[in-house]
């Protein structure tokens, strides 16, 4: 994967962009314990979301499964720290530039694992645990699902996590078995 993806991740347009450090990928059962405890309320309520990914071994296991990586950020400037208007179309914006990359990059690497920031947003309202996923191949978990914190990803991966004062940034990565960057 010789700069295919960071120079997909630079056209794309994220804000930053950096190989993966593999070995900052810890599945914390700290951060998997802020899901269960409902901080951002996903938990049992989407197949992206645990208990539904797997266990927190499940996905440690599935992560050593990988060899390289990238990570991407989109950071924009709030007005202020209540700004959720550009909250909310930062994330979007994330979101889709992120779903541009993971698809594009499953042409080049079938078998990857993409982590977005934050849930699944594919459908209005999920279909767990009552209906298969309407889109299993689409739906990602998230880097924190996995148990990740993603402030120590990024600073290992030799990117900021906090860009200063009214600074927004979302996270995302994409673990592939093959090669470096």
């Amino acid at each position: 994967m010789p700069g295919d993806l960071l120079r997909l991740a630079e056209e794309i347009g994220f804000s930053h962009y950096a190989e993966l450090n593999m070995n900052a990928l810890i599945a914390r059962s700290e951060i998997r314990d802020m899901c269960i405890t409902g901080k951002c309320q996903r938990y049992g309520k989407s197949w992206s979301c645990p208990p539904a990914c797997g266990s927190l071994e499940t996905c440690a296991a599935r992560m050593r499964q990988y060899s390289s990586g990238i990570l991407v950020q989109t950071t924009a400037l709030m007005e202020d720290e209540f700004d959720m208007e550009t909250v909310n179309l930062t994330g979007k914006k994330h979101k889709e530039m992120f779903m541009t990359l993971a698809r594009q990059t499953r042409m080049l690497y079938p078998d990857c694992l993409p982590l977005t920031a934050g849930s699944c947003t594919l459908c209005r309202k999920c279909t767990y645990p009552a209906k298969p996923c309407r889109f299993p191949d689409r739906r990602f978990a998230s880097m924190e699902a996995f148990g990740l914190l993603v402030s120590d990803v990024c600073v290992q991966s030799g990117l900021k996590y906090y860009y200063g004062p009214r600074t927004l940034t979302f996270s995302s990565c994409i673990l592939t078995k093959e090669g470096t960057l």
